[in-house]
């Protein structure tokens, strides 16, 4: 699986990471966890089995004329009322447009997920897989409330195959 992903300024990247490192602190399911070079805070804004060389390009325009783009970290929620921790993000016009543009680079390309269907898709930042349900609580008052608005800065793609990473 390849994705196409938004990376966040500084600032809200150490937002992120602080909230994390607080879950991880409190004894919490975090992603803090994950140690592998790669991880770092980001917004998926859609995934597909392969990305072609020249959807690729095309995505790397795309993404380089909506650069910067502000993000507005708002509720801590479980995602789709299940399992991931994330801080859900205001769903301002610009960043719904560009997602529903991403998605339409990728017609005809195999294996999009439907989570990332425009209309459906939320979008958010992960702080913590398999969070359950009843730990929601404890949860939000270990993250604490939302960090400032911030910017996404920068794109790329992970491959899942070999947990590789390729800027836009």
């Amino acid at each position: 699986m390849r994705t196409v992903e938004l990376l966040c300024c500084p600032a809200l990247e150490r937002a992120v990471r602080a909230a994390w490192e607080r879950l991880a602190q409190a004894g919490l399911p975090s992603l803090a966890r994950n140690t592998h070079p790669t991880n770092r805070p980001h917004l998926t804004l859609a995934s597909a089995d392969h990305l072609p060389p020249d959807v690729a390009r095309r995505l790397a325009g795309l993404l380089a004329d909506a650069l910067p783009l502000t993000a507005r970290p708002e509720a801590v929620d479980l995602l789709d009322g299940v399992h991931p921790l994330v801080w859900r993000l205001a769903p301002a016009p610009e960043l719904l447009a560009l997602q529903a543009a991403v998605w339409r680079a990728l017609d005809g390309v195999g294996g999009r997920n439907p989570w990332h269907e425009p209309g459906r898709w939320t979008p958010h930042l992960s702080l913590a897989l398999r969070f359950g349900a009843t730990d929601l609580g404890r949860g939000r008052a270990v993250v604490g409330a939302p960090p400032p608005p911030g910017r996404f800065v920068a794109a790329r793609s992970y491959d899942s195959t070999d947990r590789s990473v390729v800027p836009f």
